[in-house]
């Protein structure tokens, strides 16, 4: 019986070293995993701080841009411009300028009477 109990005992040995091995293992692997989750939401952070800073930066150019922009559109930059390059450009001549009446507004009686009448042109032109 004694020789039982002694490698009965080296297996237990064993076991208990295995699990404390393992239980070293766990707690070691869950270190380095916190190590690491930490180090990438810093590396994340730094990155979000870069692209709020270059977001600023590109908002700050697109309104310095819409106001030369603006700028440039004015008639008064245009008309400057115009004379600047001698292009010849100046306001309209009254012979120039062409006055439209704006149609009556149609109703549904003239309206049935002037499809009938594009239907009835159409209709001739086909033919």
């Amino acid at each position: 019986m004694a020789k039982n109990r002694k490698s009965q005992s080296a297996v237990i040995h064993f076991g208990a070293a295995l699990k404390a091995s393992f239980l070293c293992l766990l707690v070691a692997g869950s270190a380095v995993g916190y190590v690491w989750q930490k180090s990438q939401i810093y590396e994340l952070g730094q990155q979000i701080r870069q692209r709020e800073i270059r977001l600023a930066q590109l908002q700050n150019e697109d309104q310095k841009l819409s106001d030369q922009l603006s700028v440039l559109r004015s008639p008064v930059m245009l008309d400057e411009r115009a004379r600047e390059l001698n292009l010849g450009l100046g306001p309209a001549q009254p012979s120039q300028i062409w006055r439209l009446r704006e149609p009556l507004p149609v109703s549904p009686e003239n309206e049935k009477l002037t499809r009938q009448f594009v239907a009835q042109q159409t209709s001739a032109t086909s033919e």
